[in-house]
């Protein structure tokens, strides 16, 4: 059943991503990929409520945590999921590693599509 809610989930979100980006992009058409910033700011905002809800005035059940915060926000974006992570992190005084995951992440992510570029031409 969790499977079927996260699969639901992450349908709406990436429904949810593509309606945003899409009306992003028409209010403010430019080069520099205002949707993608705008969703994946959304997404972290949306995460930090739902985690901090449930942390603090609420206890969020398994299945709805599965369906919003790996379903839905994951089909929205994985970046909320990144944002939270690198949090923790530094919420643990885990510095270095909140560091490294953050610059190691974003350098490889660069890395890992070039070099994935390079392969299919």
């Amino acid at each position: 059943m969790t499977l079927l809610l996260i699969g639901v989930g992450g349908a709406l979100g990436s429904m949810a991503r593509y309606l945003l980006s899409t009306l992003v992009y028409r209010l403010v058409p430019s080069l520099f990929p205002f949707g993608t910033f705008v969703v994946n700011v959304v997404g972290c905002v949306l995460f930090g409520i739902i985690v901090g809800l449930a942390e603090q005035r609420f206890v969020l059940r398994p299945d709805a945590r599965a369906f919003l915060l790996i379903g839905v926000l994951g089909g929205f974006t994985t970046f909320s999921t990144f944002a939270f992570e690198s949090f923790e992190l530094l919420r643990d005084g885990q510095f270095m590693s909140a560091a490294v995951n953050v610059v190691g992440q974003v350098v490889a992510g660069i890395v890992g599509l070039w070099a994935g570029f390079v392969i299919s031409g």
